[in-house]
């Protein structure tokens, strides 16, 4: 059973890239919107803003990451809708194929496709100043944290595509998870804020991901962010998959 989800899984797989690489404006569309907020962010704001950190982009890198994910799952759920209005989930349901490895398919994609955009916006935050002193297992460690987030947002992503009665609506949903990360440490420091903003900050879950983002990148100790960090992620994830995998099983019933 397990062979035959991962072989039905690697198929759709294939195919939802190869969608991907015939729509490779839909990565750079991704990138384009944080690249954006991070040139005007360092080169507008940047000087104004005090952050006790020599360098701006270096302080809040870890947060456009974030906005990138956040922008990038949205056309996870825009794929998905399609594929439900076009009647292909139909058509893969009359196959003998593992049901649950149509999700999968468009979840990986969606890892793929993020993956790509986070190194092009890592690759114009280093053309930018961007310097970090961190070692291979930081990197990784960031990495894993990246794409536990990813994994976590494309769920909802999921939900939203199987759900949504509209292409607009399919996609909307990704907008307050883009500007989240404007209500945490990853402009500005949280001290900075006044108090009912501040406690919001410091206790969702965005704060705590940056930060842990933020002492790997600069080598410092991370102290309990990345529990924190680790917990919202694995905790979002698992409530995210089990509704998509319940409204994905009433979809096709």
């Amino acid at each position: 059973m397990s062979k035959h989800f991962f072989g039905d899984t690697a198929t759709l797989l294939g195919r939802s890239l190869r969608h991907i690489s015939r729509s490779v404006d839909t990565i750079v569309t991704t990138a384009i919107m944080p690249i954006a907020m991070m040139l005007m962010f360092v080169y507008v704001f940047g000087g104004a803003i005090k952050t006790g950190s020599d360098s701006y982009v270096n302080y809040m890198l870890p947060g456009i990451l974030l906005i990138t994910v956040a922008s990038g799952i949205a056309y996870t759920a825009f794929r998905l809708f399609t594929d439900m209005k076009s009647g292909i989930f139909e058509r893969f349901q009359s196959m003998p194929i593992a049901r649950s490895s149509v999700l999968w398919a468009h979840v990986l994609t969606s890892l793929v496709a993020n993956l790509i955009s986070l190194v092009v916006v890592v690759l114009v935050a280093l053309l930018m100043g961007f310097r970090s002193s961190a070692g291979v297992l930081a990197w990784l460690a960031v990495a894993g944290i990246l794409m536990l987030f990813t994994l976590a947002l494309t769920w909802l992503a999921v939900i939203s595509g199987l759900s949504a009665k509209s292409v607009d609506g399919a996609s909307a949903f990704s907008f307050p998870l883009i500007f989240l990360p404007f209500l945490s440490s990853a402009f500005v420091p949280t001290d900075t804020m006044p108090g009912p903003v501040r406690v919001f900050a410091e206790y969702q879950p965005v704060t705590s991901i940056v930060n842990t983002i933020r002492d790997l990148f600069t080598q410092q100790p991370v102290g309990t962010d990345i529990w924190i960090a680790l917990a919202w992620c694995v905790g979002l994830l698992i409530v995210a998959y089990i509704f998509a995998m319940t409204t994905y099983r009433r979809k096709i019933s």
